[in-house]
């Protein structure tokens, strides 16, 4: 059995930047585990530019941007494995993985940084009805195939789901010669960046269809048409609007789900909003010197944001390698309330920070001049004017530590419209 101080899972930028950071704060043994047959991740296929804004302050393709990292990586001496599978993590921190290079391997580690990313929903997750023609994926496969593999996935597409994947393959389609139909959504709003909507869809003049879904599929080999109908509050299809769009491909950009078999495996507890771990201010999970980052934890818009929050979680792997993070001493829970779908981190210990908490959420609908609501045991602690929110869009705020009352047991933040003030 090999022993290191960090085992990171997962090569993408959540643990490219969480074994770099742990590394640059005093690890020295430091196993990356990658699954794919190279480092880098999703932002390997992602060859759109816009990345980078935030880090780099400067726009990079995602290639560009993992480029980055994984270079600093190598440079630093960091031990790497790819076409590798993790098949367990226990609580003890010992993991088994397989590959055909080294066959059945059992690792001992301590500490584990859980960094595998999302999953996209298919298909039969939204239980759409009708027939089972080829010409049906995922938008992040049909990425794949375009970006990586070399191949057109169809000439005619439509589109469920308006996430940023959705609307950034409804360019790419576009670019690539497909007469892109429709952006179908069945919220009231968009799922993606404001700047995606207005970069990809109205830019080549693709409509979006707010509050229409697909109620049907008709195809025997191939997909020949979608059936697409309004949908009343209750998201209920009204069926005297229905109507069909001929198609030869439909893909699906209706949501992504945090890689977590692993995490339960190793018996870490899962927050039923994120459907990812329950981590505190130290990306810690509920299993001590288990730390988790990136989607694995919450679902980001921005890949900027996960090499930030996967920075923290790697540096603090360091540090409870060292003993020097605190557990337990002082402890709050952070509340989503009226307005907020979630908050991250989930628990608070004032102890481990130095300046400032952040703390990232998001909301539930669309709010124009609104007024962000942070209070302490109830009290308000701080107010922010925000001109927009939207549920695409991760926001985040800094609350110096010298304004939170030691002591306290729960931090919430709400959403209220301003004229309700």
């Amino acid at each position: 059995m090999k022993s290191y101080e960090i085992v990171v899972i997962g090569g993408g930028p959540a643990g490219l930047a969480a074994a770099i950071e742990a590394k640059k704060n005093g690890a020295k043994d430091i196993l990356v585990i990658e699954r794919d047959r190279e480092l880098g991740g999703i932002l390997q296929q992602c060859i759109h530019n816009g990345f980078g804004l935030h880090v780099f302050k400067e726009e990079l393709t995602g290639p560009e941007y993992a480029e980055r990292f994984i270079n600093e990586l190598k440079d630093m001496g960091i031990e790497y494995k790819l076409d590798t599978m993790v098949l367990e993590v226990t609580k003890d921190k010992q993991i088994t993985a397989l590959n055909t290079q080294d066959g059945l391997l059992e690792i001992e580690s301590k500490a584990v940084v859980l960094a595998m990313g999302c999953r996209e929903r298919t298909r039969g997750a939204i239980q759409i009805p009708g027939t089972r023609p080829a010409g049906v994926y995922t938008a992040g496969m049909a990425q794949r195939f375009v970006n990586m593999e070399g191949y057109m996935v169809g000439k005619k597409a439509v589109i469920l789901g308006s996430g940023d994947i959705g609307l950034i393959m409804a360019r790419r389609l576009t670019l690539e010669g497909s007469k892109v139909e429709a952006v179908v959504e069945l919220m009231p709003h968009s799922g993606g960046l404001n700047r995606n909507i207005v970069q990809c869809l109205h830019d080549y003049d693709i409509p979006l269809l707010l509050r229409h879904t697909v109620v049907d599929i008709k195809g025997k080999e191939r997909l020949e048409a979608v059936k697409i109908a309004k949908v009343d509050k209750d998201f209920k299809p009204i069926q005297d609007t229905a109507r069909w769009i001929e198609c030869d491909t439909l893909l699906l950009s209706v949501g992504l789900i945090p890689e977590n078999e692993l995490s339960t495996g190793a018996e870490v507890q899962i927050c039923a909003k994120t459907s990812g771990p329950i981590v505190n201010e130290s990306m810690e999970t509920s299993v001590n010197g288990i730390f988790a980052c990136g989607n694995v934890v919450h679902v980001h818009d921005l890949v900027d944001w996960v090499t930030e929050e996967s920075k923290k979680a790697g540096k603090s792997a360091a540090n409870y390698l060292k003993g020097n993070l605190t557990r337990g001493a002082s402890v709050m829970r952070t509340e989503a309330k009226s307005g907020v779908s979630y908050t991250v981190p989930h628990k608070v210990d004032l102890e481990n920070i130095k300046e400032s908490l952040e703390l990232m959420f998001r909301v539930k609908e669309v709010n124009e001049k609104a007024k962000l609501i942070v209070r302490v045991d109830g009290k308000v602690l701080k107010e922010f004017n925000k001109t927009h929110l939207a549920p695409g869009e991760m926001e985040s705020i800094n609350l110096p530590t010298k304004d939170i009352p030691k002591k306290s047991s729960t931090i919430s933040i709400e959403v209220k419209a301003r004229g309700e003030m």
